[in-house]
């Protein structure tokens, strides 16, 4: 087991027993679904390393909500498992990741018995309030060229990597819009001397 000290600031000796004991560490290949809309929250997740994507989806089209990276959770998850309510939002592996798996029912009784948990969730809930604040504004006040720029750049940083291997068709997926508009924009995006692409990898100059 991890040493789950490391995911709060000061992790209570009998909450750290708890979790040792119930939680399910897991690792989870990329591209695997770990959860979809409507299925109920039997467990939540904490990353201890890789990235996991949070999107929602509408009449076919998705829209990238946030990424969960290492020692963050799920504050969507936790919110639907608490209240036993079906998922709103999709999650996948975005690259080969390590997750605690904590149960919902025990995590309903440690918010009750230890002020670690709740310090936790709400510290999620301030990263996840300022990543939707993000996304937002972006669809509200910024030009499609600079969202698709500002993307890649954030994906990657997230992942460590320039080159970043990714179709326009994933790009359109997660920023919902259609392959067609990031086509054209990749190639302005190109002449203006801001990526290279080839084949279905795209750097960041």
């Amino acid at each position: 087991m991890p040493d789950l000290s490391k995911l709060i600031t000061s992790l209570h000796p009998d909450l750290r027993a708890e979790m040792e004991a119930h939680a399910i560490l897991q690792e989870v290949t990329q591209g695997t679904e770990i959860l979809r809309e409507g299925q109920y929250v039997k467990v939540i997740p904490l990353v201890l390393d890789g990235l996991i994507k949070v999107y929602s989806r509408h009449e076919e089209k998705e829209l990238l909500l946030y990424y969960i990276k290492s020692q963050e959770s799920c504050i969507m998850s936790f919110a639907a498992g608490m209240k036993n309510e079906p998922s709103k939002i999709f999650a996948v592996a975005e690259e080969d990741t390590r997750v605690l798996l904590l149960p919902t029912d025990k995590v309903a009784q440690w918010v009750r018995r230890f002020p670690d948990v709740n310090q936790l969730f709400f510290q999620q809930y301030n990263i996840r309030y300022t990543d939707l604040l993000a996304t937002i504004h972006q669809l509200l006040f910024d030009r499609m060229d600079k969202r698709i720029l500002d993307y890649l750049v954030n994906k990657s940083m997230l992942t460590g990597r320039n080159p970043i291997k990714i179709s326009h068709r994933q790009i359109a997926g997660e920023l919902g819009t259609a392959r067609e508009v990031v086509s054209r924009i990749m190639k302005k995006l190109e002449n203006d001397g801001k990526i290279r692409q080839e084949a279905n990898m795209i750097e960041i100059l």
